[in-house]
């Protein structure tokens, strides 16, 4: 981080803004683990969703704020405070969300000795593939998946081409026929500002046409100091049987070998979301835990659960 920061020194906070990306890129960047919501872009592109909120602590770390549902929460993405400072959030947070698994592992001891509950967030568990296995789909366990984009590829002559420029409003008409054939909204919001402010966010993408028509498109970016990619948006429309299977395996293919995983987010526990997330046979996962105080230790069954096409971690996989 540089001297003139843009984020107020704790207790102060102050919504996510696209000025923050320079002291806020720098830190994320460095973490190791994964955990896809701990990207500027994804803090940037949901803060009205979550209401998100920052500050800043001595060391470089980054206390960041939000609600879901009424329940305000805090994330502590790339170091944790002292025990004070982190007793002062539980005192004004319903829990402390995204606990990384390496956090868990360092502090859940002093968490549990001051009277806390660790518990896995199994609902936000990130799904992590080997980028080769989606690339090749090989292997009897892929073989609905490679009859899927087989009938595809007899059916239609469809290509990709990077997103840029030009083929942003190609993927917007994409968009927004996904929500109308939807119904609602979901993470539309998101997503179009995704599209509209990819380069400064620093991702990357495809955009997919039938007859030069565009009908899908997919937007993320390196994670893990680059070792890993993650998939934050995927669209496409519906009537093309396959095309997000196709999608799938074409964006794979056409990523660096470096890329070794591929993060495809949560699944939210939304059931049919999760038996697709793993019909493709995820590697590991990212785990996350969730802080909250003993006698809220069933808080999960009072949140509720996010729609399967709102927020992240809605990533198409089936």
């Amino acid at each position: 981080m540089n001297n003139n920061f843009s984020i107020p020194l704790y207790p102060d906070f102050a919504p996510i803004s696209l000025a923050m990306k320079q002291d806020m890129y720098p830190a994320l960047n460095l973490l190791k683990e994964g955990v896809s919501e701990f990207s500027f872009s994804n803090l940037y592109l949901f803060r009205h969703v979550y209401g998100y909120q920052v500050s800043r602590i001595s060391g470089g770390g980054l206390i960041i704020t939000g609600a879901k549902e009424g329940k305000r929460f805090f994330y502590l993405p790339c170091c944790f405070p002292d025990m004070t400072v982190f007793d002062r959030l539980m005192e004004s947070h319903d829990y402390m969300k995204n606990l990384s698994e390496s956090q868990a592992a360092q502090h859940r001891i002093d968490l549990e000795g001051r009277g806390y509950v660790v518990w896995e967030d199994r609902d936000n568990f990130d799904y992590l593939y080997r980028r080769q296995d989606l690339a090749e789909l090989s292997g009897r366990e892929y073989h609905k998946k490679r009859n899927l984009v087989n009938g595809f590829i007899s059916t239609f002559e469809c290509v990709q081409r990077p997103l840029n420029p030009e083929r942003v409003g190609d993927a917007l008409g994409v968009l927004e026929e996904w929500r109308a054939a939807k119904g609602f909204d979901g993470d539309y919001i998101p997503a179009r500002e995704g599209l509209e402010l990819y380069s400064q966010l620093g991702m990357r993408g495809a955009v997919y046409y039938i007859e030069d028509e565009p009908v899908g498109w997919c937007l993320g970016e390196p994670m893990a100091k680059g070792s890993m990619f993650a998939i934050h948006f995927e669209k496409a429309c519906d009537r093309y049987k396959g095309i997000y299977q196709f999608m799938n395996q074409a964006f794979a293919q056409s990523l660096p070998q470096y890329f070794k995983l591929i993060n495809r987010e949560q699944d939210l526990g939304n059931e049919g979301l999760r038996q697709a997330k793993m019909t493709y046979r995820p590697c590991a996962f990212v785990k996350k835990y969730r802080v909250v105080h003993s006698r809220e230790k069933k808080i999960e069954a009072t949140l509720g659960r996010e729609p399967a096409e709102c927020g992240p971690g809605t990533v198409h996989t089936c």
